[in-house]
């Protein structure tokens, strides 16, 4: 914020009236007043599914209320600092006036995401699945490195990172690695990560030093509530179980606990192996089975409308969505939206993904189209 000034202010304050807007800050208020009414009945936790689901409800809906009441705090003081700093001309003043705008800048961007996040699922956890794409030895390192990327990311974010399958490469690297991330707006925040992401780096594993360009697929799911119902016959499930393996190529334990379930009549196959006992990794595998039938149906119903609606640009697997730059020069550049750093350590070592999710959001809300 090199430009300070009033403008500035009123920018902010604009923007924090439509995300009170976006948000319904009033009826907010009024569903936490209607859960807490809930939540003191004798008879709220009969059903403790229900029960736990209006508790949920009720967190939410006062971390949005505290953060909007936060931030409208912040540009108050700011206003009242600026307005005094000017009249004065206390530096100090402007400073701490600059420095409430700046903070009040991140909060709004995450108030604004959150306003963006229509769906129910956007709000809850996600299960990602990172595959090795062209490249052979170079893909299986680069899935490693982006396992690493998205668990440094989930740290910053405070989320809960669960490992259920990362079988080790041939040589380096992983097989493949699929996770779960239990965190608030998980999902929604994730998914702006689905698609191919593309690596172009000297090759660690080539004696002459070549460049070498790699691919990785990366696909998010949600985790589906118990209450969304699945259709899954007792005659179209195949579960096959063996001995785990960790990273690197270890044993887990001595016995044959890693689970293997293939859903016959959509050759979907899923596999877990990170748990110590077979029963849960098989409770794991059918969860993330769940969401991937989910996830097609919903897929089938959307080329439905899609069909109805006339061509549209699909942003899937297939589709590079963004470059992570290492030679001859660095750059991590995401292609829908043009957002970019030269910074690629802090992006592959330190998980700074904020910019680059939050700008495919702000472009996504805009009915955005991929760039060149």
């Amino acid at each position: 914020m090199a430009d300070f000034d009033g403008t500035v202010l009123d920018a902010l304050s604009a923007r924090l009236s439509e995300v009170e807007g976006y948000l319904h800050l009033d009826a907010l208020r009024a569903r936490i007043s209607e859960l807490e009414r809930a939540g003191a009945a004798p008879d709220f936790w009969n059903d403790a599914e229900s029960a736990r689901r209006q508790m949920a409800d009720l967190a939410s809906a006062r971390d949005d209320v505290v953060a909007l009441e936060s931030a409208r705090a912040k540009l108050e003081d700011a206003e009242m600092a600026f307005e005094l700093g000017s009249e004065t001309a206390d530096e100090g003043l402007l400073a701490e006036a600059r420095s409430l705008a700046s903070t009040l800048e991140e909060e709004l961007s995450e108030l604004e995401l959150s306003s963006w996040f229509t769906d129910e699922l956007d709000h809850g956890d996600a299960i990602v699945t990172v595959n090795p794409g062209q490249g052979g030895l170079e893909a299986q390192d680069w899935c490693a490195m982006l396992l690493r990327m998205y668990q440094a990311y989930c740290a910053r974010r405070g989320w809960k990172v669960t490992v259920n399958d990362a079988p080790a490469g041939e040589a380096i690297g992983l097989d493949r690695a699929t996770f779960t991330v239990s965190g608030r707006n998980a999902y929604g925040m994730l998914r702006a990560e689905q698609g191919v992401h593309r690596l172009v780096r000297i090759s660690p594993t080539d004696a002459k030093k070549r460049r070498q360009t790699t691919f990785a697929g990366v696909e998010v799911l949600p985790v589906l509530p118990d209450d969304i119902a699945v259709d899954i016959g007792p005659n179209d499930l195949r579960v096959d179980v063996y001995h785990a393996s960790g990273h690197g190529g270890q044993g887990v334990n001595t016995t044959d606990s890693a689970v293997r379930i293939t859903h016959l009549p959509t050759g979907i196959v899923v596999t877990c192996q990170n748990e110590r006992s077979q029963l849960q990794n098989k409770a794991f595998a059918m969860s993330i089975l769940r969401s991937k039938l989910f996830e097609l149906e919903r897929e089938k119903r959307a080329a439905e409308v899609d069909e109805l609606r006339g061509p549209k640009h699909d942003i899937s697997w297939g589709n590079q969505i963004r470059s992570y730059v290492l030679y001859p020069y660095q750059l991590v550049k995401d292609l829908r939206t043009d957002c970019e750093t030269g910074n690629v350590d802090s992006v592959l070592s330190e998980g700074d993904l904020d910019k680059f999710i939050i700008a495919f959001h702000r472009w996504s809300a805009g009915g955005g189209e991929m760039h060149g």
